[in-house]
């Protein structure tokens, strides 16, 4: 199986765009970028991502323009691969790129972070499970956060409630425990659904993955795993942090849930997070100075808190940009060598 496309299709709903700027000339008060070229992944339709992000090029001459940098053109296209741009960056013929975490540190001897995209983070975040169930329901923070995590959580069959009450009673929970009941989990190139909570296992059972588990049955969908945690079918599902959320409503309409989510299911552990999408700059790129990075990374910023900027970067989700660091993505990186390894 090719990795780096396992890994890309598996962080599909995380997004990007890449930028290439041609050589730079000095005018009297200001410099001259001639043209800048940005290139987003086909993630959706090409003509609805270029109708969508038409407003970009003068929003990013217009931000560009305040912090010294005169940009004579912007073009925009639709690139036709992740792993093109990652390789794009690495070889310096792109310069700046708008890419997922995978793909960042697929291509990481080539390329630097600089931005990370910003969203909604949730009234719940930290990494005991008991202080999850302590404090529901979980709802959406108006606080921009760099990360997602993941979590394990127990449903209303007995076993899967014998598992919650031992989480609330503050108990660890024993590999034999986790390895005596039924689990839905996701394809292996999930990050919430598979690889990050094997992460966790690997962590804290002494290299046990979701391989080790006596009866773990990947689900279709988060919609037809929750309905399996609903009905008893399986004890214990895997899923991203605010799926309860998501599936509120269809658990007792649809799923044939006897209570309501928040009563009826609980979180037994909870990943690491999952960064999300980056901005990375090409490290042997010709053209770019120090200088023109940090005016990218104050004008990406800029856009996205305008309203025009919002409705731009809402074609991949993002709300937002924060700066970033290559360490921010180690966990990113071991979860790319587990997936070597599985190989």
């Amino acid at each position: 199986m090719n990795f780096k496309k396992m890994l890309t299709a598996g962080l599909s709903a995380c997004l990007g765009l890449a930028m290439a700027i041609t050589p730079l000339t000095h005018a009297q008060d200001a410099t001259t970028v001639k043209e800048l070229t940005v290139q987003f992944v086909p993630s959706r339709d090409p003509e609805e991502i270029m109708t969508e992000t038409e407003p970009l090029k003068n929003l990013l001459k217009d931000e560009l323009a305040k912090l010294g940098f005169n940009v004579e053109n912007i073009d925009i296209s639709v690139g036709t691969s992740y792993e093109a741009t990652g390789e794009a960056l690495a070889a310096g013929t792109v310069d700046i790129g708008f890419i997922p975490g995978g793909t960042y540190v697929l291509y990481d001897d080539g390329a630097d972070v600089i931005l990370t995209a910003t969203r909604e983070g949730l009234s719940n975040d930290s990494e005991n499970a008991k202080d999850w169930n302590d404090n529901k329901p979980t709802e959406k923070s108006s606080e921009q956060v760099t990360y997602y995590r993941g979590l394990f959580l127990a449903g209303p069959s007995e076993k899967g409630r014998a598992l919650a009450e031992k989480v609330n009673n503050g108990e660890a929970l024993t590999w034999d425990d986790l390895n005596n009941v039924n689990w839905s989990v996701m394809g292996t190139s999930s990050p919430a659904g598979y690889i990050y909570p094997s992460l966790y296992l690997s962590k804290n059972y002494d290299g046990k993955t979701i391989a080790d588990l006596n009866s773990a049955v990947q689900s279709d969908s988060y919609a037809s795993a929750f309905s399996r945690l609903a009905t008893g079918q399986v004890d214990v599902l895997l899923t991203y942090a605010d799926a309860r959320m998501d599936y509120e409503d269809q658990w007792q309409k649809e799923f044939g849930g006897k209570n309501d989510i928040w009563t009826d299911v609980d979180v037994i552990a909870v990943t690491d997070g999952m960064m999300n999408d980056t901005i990375s700059v090409s490290k042997n790129s010709d053209h770019l100075t120090p200088e023109l990075i940090e005016a990218i990374q104050e004008a990406m910023i800029n856009i996205s808190k305008t309203e025009e900027g919002q409705k731009v970067i809402a074609v991949y989700s993002h709300q937002g940009y924060s700066k970033a660091k290559s360490e921010d993505y180690d966990t990113e990186r071991q979860a790319q060598k587990f997936l070597r390894d599985m190989k």
